[in-house]
């Protein structure tokens, strides 16, 4: 079985998207932390941040983070969380990216 962000990925759950290239989605978290909370998901399916190993990917998702931020109004202060592994508080074995910001 798919996770969830595959399925998301592959348009069979859905999602309010903010932004999606070839390699990355941009979407809404459905359990918010902050009041703009988004996870930045690559399409490729990497477990978590210690499978990674293609650089220009991450290289490519933190240009699209600092783009979102500037989109979302929060480029000039948000937070970027990263949880690895079940013990780190990871609760979907895909890696991705916290992205929150908007407090007043």
């Amino acid at each position: 079985m798919k996770c969830i962000f595959c399925q998301i990925i592959n348009k069979e759950s859905p999602a309010d998207v903010v932004f999606e290239n070839e390699k990355i989605i941009v979407f809404k978290d459905i359990n918010p932390k902050a009041p703009v909370h988004l996870l930045v998901v690559p399409k490729e399916h990497i477990k978590s941040l210690n499978k990674l190993e293609n650089k220009e990917l991450l290289f490519e998702i933190f240009l699209t983070i600092k783009k979102i931020a500037r989109k979302v109004g929060i480029l000039q202060g948000h937070q970027v969380i990263i949880s690895v592994g079940e013990k780190g508080g990871q609760e979907v074995d895909h890696l991705h990216f916290h992205l929150l910001g908007g407090w007043k």
